[in-house]
């Protein structure tokens, strides 16, 4: 796999959030730098850059060097983005989609779904029996759900995931 720019940045908003994303420019440009070089960059407080450096490093993303400064005699945080660690990131999400896709559809083939003609709700079987089958927003009566195309979707999508991680 081709780690490019956007797949970074896909990976990044989806794992950490989309407000990291000027922080990993940033560090992507430079290993080891300040935590508190990168604030000023950023024209960010220092608190809001260090959680943002902490969520990234959760996730492994970053590494960072600690340094005791002379005169103040605190610690120093540099920090630097491990690039490589965003494909197995990337792996992961895309694994844990595949996943919660395949039981999403074991769950749509062996259900009964009903809906309401004004798509108040979504009943499955047994709930449409308690409802005694109308709508328990609208009261109007619910109508079995046709799921042909919505499991045709995620077979197409789980179909796609598949051959996209046999890639990686």
């Amino acid at each position: 796999m081709r780690l490019t720019e956007k797949k970074i940045e896909e990976v990044v908003k989806y794992a950490v959030g989309n407000d990291v994303l000027k922080l990993v420019k940033k560090l992507s440009k430079k290993d080891n730098i300040s935590e508190f070089k990168l604030a000023d960059q950023l024209k960010e407080d220092i608190k809001r850059v260090r959680n943002m450096l902490y969520r990234l490093y959760e996730l492994n993303l970053v590494s960072f060097n600690r340094k005791k400064d002379k005169k103040k005699g605190w610690y120093i945080y540099s920090w630097t983005f491990k690039k490589d660690q965003i494909k197995y990131l990337y792996h992961k999400i895309k694994k844990e989609r595949l996943d919660k896709l395949q039981e999403t559809l074991e769950y749509e083939q062996k259900e009964q779904y009903f809906i309401c003609p004004d798509n108040c709700v979504r009943l499955n079987f047994d709930q449409a029996v308690n409802f005694e089958f109308r709508c328990p927003e609208c009261n109007k009566l619910v109508s079995q759900e046709d799921l042909s195309k919505r499991i045709e979707e995620i077979k197409k999508e789980v179909k796609e995931l598949k051959k996209e991680l046999a890639k990686i």
